[in-house]
């Protein structure tokens, strides 16, 4: 297994000198039109290029949620595929969850990790809880909910100094996009993937700012 450590230098060692941009928003990032993950999204445009990432943010790390085989019979005999699912951020409010299959360990990281730039959001930070009041952004600004297949994950705003209270996959997704402290609760499957898809979903969802019904405040 590749360890995460790896994955993180290989992320910092990314080299986009020689990158081409092929679309539009690719050009403009490399142009200096746009300088910020924050105004492609306000743009409404599509990440197709995982450069403009490395470009915007290099600082990124990784880290290995789930590798997972499967077994297929073929004429040639028994052939073993991977599947990895990887989280990436610069825990500065940027945060994305990829997928890579392939039939070679590597290759389905290296994919995994540039599905997830793709897919990167970035987030609103705040402090909504009543026990801490402060005005530092270190946690979550209200109450929310985020929800991938059966999976249900709900956040709420911790004080400072409480941490991640949460199952492993729900830290690892919100401690790479900066979140400190902060009480989760997950109801429904417990499918990795679907698990920290959830949490991203809740985390987007903070971009709304749309409050939970007054009945299911806490």
């Amino acid at each position: 297994m590749i360890r995460d450590d790896y994955m993180v230098e290989k992320l910092k060692r990314v080299d986009i000198g020689a990158w081409e941009p092929k679309s539009a928003i690719g050009k403009m990032v490399k142009s200096g039109e746009i300088t910020s993950l924050e105004k492609i999204i306000e743009m409404g445009k599509p990440v197709i290029e995982s450069q403009v990432i490395d470009f915007l943010l290099p600082e990124l790390e990784v880290e290995t949620l789930r590798i997972s085989t499967t077994q297929r019979v073929t004429d040639s005999g028994k052939r073993t595929k991977f599947r990895v699912v990887v989280v990436v951020g610069d825990r500065k409010c940027h945060v994305g969850v990829g997928v890579g299959k392939s039939d070679e360990l590597k290759p389905a990281m290296d994919y995994a990790v540039k599905e997830a730039k793709k897919n990167m959001i970035a987030i609103t930070m705040g402090c909504g809880s009543w026990e801490c009041r402060c005005s530092t952004k270190h946690s979550v600004p209200l109450k929310i909910q985020g929800k991938e297949g059966s999976t249900l994950i709900t956040l709420k705003p911790a004080p400072k100094g409480l941490g991640l209270a949460g199952n492993d996959v729900v830290k690892k997704v919100l401690g790479m996009a900066g979140v400190q402290d902060v009480w989760s609760s997950m109801s429904g499957g417990r499918n990795v993937y679907n698990m920290a898809m959830a949490a991203i979903h809740a985390l987007d969802n903070l971009n709304t700012l749309r409050p939970m019904p007054e009945g299911e405040k806490s």
